[in-house]
């Protein structure tokens, strides 16, 4: 139907005959001349329609915003120069006219922003918005470049099952009923964790995936029900082996992508550092500002919320320099103790440091009064407070302090303007084995029950698993978790150890994880592996905050989807085939349990 894309139009073709197809992004009439801008996923070029062309100039009559049409016509130059667009040295002297569709009643206009739900309930037009779609060419040279990648490196592109076993990864599974085994259930993959450690047991070596995910969890702009990772596993590896590989891989496929420039090699620190230092287990390296802790400096104070603090055997007092925070009114102030408190902070004080050197004089702060000038100046200096800053404080459980005082860094950082322009890639080592779960005490896996442990001996593991570390590995990229991964358990009798832990009784286990451990026990190799999130990582080229922005059809924080109307009611013969039927409630059990 078309000879040539619309964005494609230059110099080159002047004199030419062209046939073009594409929507009407604007319409000009210029005594009795018509000027059309015509656009395709290539760009926009002008087309001119002129009176003496009757043919033309009549199909023309109703053409308006985003009708669909066909031209012909000949390439020449353009008297007035648009150099915004590639095709602005050019015109097309319109020869014949076709009105392929009509557009009535548009629920927006294109270069419109709309709300995200009438976006959403009209994707195919949001999708034609130039923003849009280089935004989802971003999201497509990534996975062909990561694909060539990883096929010159003679890595195997293994599909996996999409109808899977439940298996606990930390999220709810989307369940499906079987209809020819009553009472049975299939499991949408939450990941192909297991499936690729067994493709290591069979000798493959080198695995990857473009993996479709599904968890059933609460949502935000970064998680999607569904959603795509690059999946990779390597057999006879430790982490390093694996973290060269990756990050040889990004340098050159972020460069190719995105003309991107990342560090050789990537920094590293330990969970551990990584908390202390920043807050957070995914820390922004763009941003400078630190957590400094000051329990050792404030223990004998007379400010009780610092000292139980600080003397509590999990506690912890640090606090944080805001650059230039002494100009913050207190409505500001406030508004950050807000933020803490939704991560459960008691409370946030806070010092404005007026006159370093002047002591108390030179401080305005509600809790100054409970610091002796020893303490106050022990605090300025090793916070490193110039005059014109605030110092934030906190102080209480270590977990919650770091947590908070990590999102109030970030915010502070984006109020404050901070944050540098670069790329700053980090890996975060060494994660505990296991946390508790905070109303039960149970202990579960921090990653997945396949991490191995830093220690070999099942024996020092059962003694004191609260201690445990992990060989898991995250990769973070300005900020955002980009991927994550872990070298395996690879002996049945250490795997087997880990699920006791976790309360998974031996029968449960074997009923879950059955074809597992037989297959740890028939000369499994030592492997690892990694997984990126896709939709993350092309957000992120893409310079979005909403992971919905890359994905082509993507569902609500409700897990809605707007566009089809999914999830929706099914027929009850559908359900009869299923052997279920709906409760009065709405919810559908199967008809064994009736």
């Amino acid at each position: 139907m078309r000879s040539h894309f619309c964005g494609r139009v230059d110099e080159t073709l002047n004199d030419h005959s062209v046939t073009l197809c594409g929507w009407v992004d604007a319409r000009r009439d210029h005594g009795g001349v018509v000027f059309l801008d015509l656009r395709d996923h290539e760009g926009v070029v002008q087309v001119v329609v002129e009176p003496d062309n009757a043919e033309a100039y009549m199909a023309l009559a109703g053409a308006s915003y985003e009708w669909c049409l066909r031209v012909v016509g000949r390439v020449r130059p353009r008297v007035s120069v648009n150099e915004r667009l590639r095709s602005g040295r050019v015109e097309v002297l319109a020869e014949r006219v076709e009105v392929l569709n009509e557009a009535r009643d548009l629920p927006f206009a294109l270069h419109e922003n709309p709300n995200e739900e009438v976006r959403l309930s009209y994707r195919y037009l949001d999708l034609r918005r130039p923003e849009m779609q280089r935004m989802l060419r971003i999201r497509g040279r990534l996975i062909r470049a990561l694909r060539h990648y990883l096929d010159a490196a003679e890595f195997q592109d293994i599909e996996t099952p999409i109808l899977t076993k439940a298996t606990p990864e930390g999220a709810r599974d989307y369940l499906l009923p079987s209809r020819t085994h009553p009472g049975a259930f299939y499991a949408l993959p939450q990941s192909p964790q297991l499936f690729k450690q067994l493709l290591m047991i069979a000798g493959f070596d080198r695995y990857y995936q473009v993996a479709r995910c599904f968890r059933d969890e609460d949502l935000r702009a970064d998680r999607q029900p569904e959603f795509t990772q690059l999946d990779m596993e390597f057999a006879f590896v430790e982490e390093r082996d694996v973290q060269g590989f990756v990050e040889a891989m990004l340098r050159q496929v972020l460069h190719e992508v995105g003309d991107i420039e990342l560090v050789d090699p990537f920094p590293c620190l330990s969970w551990i550092e990584a908390m202390r230092r920043y807050g957070s287990d995914k820390p922004d390296l763009r941003l400078d500002l630190e957590l400094v802790d000051i329990a050792e400096q404030v223990a004998d104070c007379e400010f009780k919320v610092f000292t139980e603090a600080a003397k509590a055997a999990n506690g912890r007092v640090v606090t944080l320099r805001a650059p230039g925070g002494a100009e913050f009114s207190r409505k500001q102030i406030d508004a950050y103790g807000a933020l803490a408190a939704q991560y459960g902070a008691r409370g946030l004080a806070w010092m404005k440091v007026k006159e370093r050197a002047a002591g108390h004089a030179g401080v305005q702060s509600p809790i100054a009064k409970f610091l002796s000038a020893e303490t106050l100046a022990a605090i300025v200096a090793i916070s490193g407070a110039q005059n014109g800053d605030l110092l934030f404080f906190g102080a209480g459980p270590w977990q919650v302090v770091s947590e908070f005082m990590g999102a109030l860094r970030l915010r502070l950082g984006r109020d404050l303007g901070l944050i540098k322009e670069a790329w700053r890639p980090l890996w975060v080592t060494d994660f505990p084995m296991f946390e508790r779960d905070r109303e039960t005490q149970r202990l579960m896996a921090l990653h997945h029950p396949f991490t191995a442990p830093k220690v070999d001996d099942i024996d020092q593991l059962k003694a004191d698993p609260d201690k445990a570390v992990s060989r898991g590995y995250d990769l973070v990229l300005n900020g955002i978790e980009i991927g994550g991964g872990s070298i395996r358990i690879h002996h049945a009798a250490m795997q087997s150890t880990v699920f006791d832990l976790l309360g998974i009784s031996k029968g449960e286990a074997q009923a879950k994880f059955g074809f597992l451990l037989a297959a740890l026990k028939h000369g499994a190799p030592p492997h690892g592996g990694i997984a990126f999130g896709l939709d993350r990582m092309a957000a992120l080229l893409a310079g979005t905050e909403s992971i919905r922005d890359v994905i082509a059809f993507p569902k609500t924080t409700s897990a809605q989807c707007l566009l089809t109307g999914a999830p929706s009611p099914v027929a009850p013969a559908q359900l009869h085939e299923l052997h279920m039927q709906l409760e009065a409630s709405g919810g559908a059990v199967a008809e064994d349990e009736l």
